[in-house]
């Protein structure tokens, strides 16, 4: 019985150490991609992410910040990027991108909520609304444009996100990357360019 117990004590002390193993460090990992890391603010975790669990893909989002995505007077407000990449071979229409977008941004305003003392009647369901292109981007599979609707918890108030979506597959990977560009100016602007130069430069990992 008493070795039993002991035998229980250390298989739990294995598991737990294999969890510890197993837990993400955003500093430490090593993406299998280029993603240009200057002049950009960073930010990585899982997916599914905690605010919007039911986004049904495993693996990492991998953020670039412009530096005046936070500051409302900048012409960078609200302008950023983040890449998916998930596993499997992830197949994606205009349906799959809004309901994804929808969970995420809600998610993202709720966590907000308390935190900015947003006003409920300012509290609005995310719309998205896309579109996949006949001819994709440069080497993109596919590409999707359209906009999202929600709620700018920063600036308490609504603002209307231009987006663009980009699907790529890196040989041999067994994931799927899906990369999102989002600002609310038009895309004319200047900081399109520096988001479309992030995503032309990228490339996958040899």
């Amino acid at each position: 019985m008493i070795r039993r117990f002991f035998l229980l004590i250390f298989a739990l002390a294995i598991n737990l150490g294999l969890q510890a193993q197993e837990k993400f460090d955003p500093v430490a990992w090593r993406a299998p991609y280029d993603l240009s890391l200057d002049g950009w603010g960073i930010e990585r975790f899982t997916i599914p992410v905690d605010f919007a669990a039911k986004i049904p893909y495993k693996g990492v989002e991998d953020v670039r910040f412009t530096t005046g995505w936070s500051k409302p007077q900048s012409d960078e407000y609200w302008s950023y990027a983040f890449l998916w990449y998930v596993e499997g071979q992830q197949v994606l229409d205009s349906k799959t991108i809004e309901n994804n977008l929808s969970m995420y941004f809600d998610g993202l305003v709720h966590r907000n909520i308390e935190k900015r003392a947003l006003p409920k009647e300012l509290i609005k369901k995310t719309k998205a609304k896309f579109k996949k292109l006949a001819q994709p981007q440069g080497e993109d599979e596919l590409t999707f444009i359209g906009t999202i609707q929600m709620v700018d918890y920063m600036g308490k108030q609504p603002i209307t996100l231009q987006s663009t979506i980009h699907v790529r597959k890196c040989p041999g990977s067994g994931h799927t990357i899906i990369f999102h560009q989002f600002s609310p100016q038009q895309r004319t602007a200047l900081v399109w360019t520096k988001l479309n130069g992030l995503w032309d430069n990228f490339r996958c990992s040899e």
